[in-house]
């Protein structure tokens, strides 16, 4: 079951819980979960039965889900809503030409992420033709507390924030080298806070190196966290760290010059 977030909106009496659970049945479906009968919607959602049936019905009908009267799935009518949100924000917009060209240069991933609930949500990435595939896209979730995204966006929390945040995060060992424990994984948060940028080192997957810095713009907001990934073969962490963190800075510099501001 996943967390719900806006439950403390539900004292608010112009919150629309029918549409909160709506959007809830929407965003449950992901690479994982492609095609869900109403009974796996319902445990995603931690909704009843009767209230995951009548959300997949609508969306049925409105076309934002297709069905063969068992199972459920994403109708193309659903990319009008991710659509909505790249079309009219400038960040991502302005971001997408400066991570081609940095993924293009590096021969890696390169990502821009910011904090949603617990995780990372990619707002913007790029992948050379050489570099790994993930999975990964516009879109997709990383957990904050294992991944360098993540650690950079927790980093820009005030301290008591981002403990707050970590000690109340589901956290598990994604694989051997994930760090998950909850000193440790401040430790690195606040690492990051002082040094300005933070690596993980096969913490999601083995094999795969990440490292990530915050992204500020023109007035010093925070804005998210950029990052470029590489697999373990090609170079070693601190090879990774001296030929691409510098690149990496100066693209986020880059970035940040030119954002003026949600």
């Amino acid at each position: 079951m996943r967390k719900n977030s806006t439950a403390p909106l539900r004292q608010d009496k112009d919150f629309v819980a029918s549409l909160q659970k709506g959007l809830d049945v929407l965003t449950a479906f992901n690479r994982q979960n492609s095609r869900l009968t109403l009974s796996e919607v319902a445990r995603l959602t931690g909704s009843s039965p009767a209230s995951a049936r009548r959300s997949l019905v609508t969306l049925h009908a409105l076309g934002y889900l297709g069905s063969d009267g068992k199972r459920f799935w994403v109708a193309p009518r659903a990319l009008l809503v991710a659509h909505a949100y790249l079309s009219s924000r400038p960040t991502p917009a302005l971001a997408q030409p400066l991570l081609d060209a940095l993924s293009e240069r590096t021969r890696q991933s390169a990502s821009l992420g910011q904090l949603l609930d617990d995780d990372v949500i990619i707002i913007a990435r790029s992948t050379a033709r050489r570099s790994l595939s993930t999975g990964l896209g516009i879109g997709s979730r990383l957990p904050g507390y294992c991944s360098a995204l993540g650690r950079v966006i927790l980093a820009s929390l005030p301290p008591a924030e981002a403990a707050r945040r970590v000690r109340a995060m589901q956290r598990v060992p994604l694989t051997t080298r994930t760090i998950y424990e909850v000193d440790a994984v401040l430790a690195e948060v606040e690492r990051c806070r002082r040094e300005g940028w933070i690596g993980a080192d096969g913490e999601l997957e083995l094999g795969v190196r990440s490292m990530a810095a915050p992204v500020y713009d023109r007035n010093g907001t925070f804005v998210g966290g950029l990052s470029i990934s590489v697999r373990a073969e090609r170079m070693t962490m601190a090879e990774f760290r001296d030929e691409l963190l510098p690149v990496l800075l100066k693209a986020r510099d880059r970035l940040g010059e030119m954002l003026f501001g949600e």
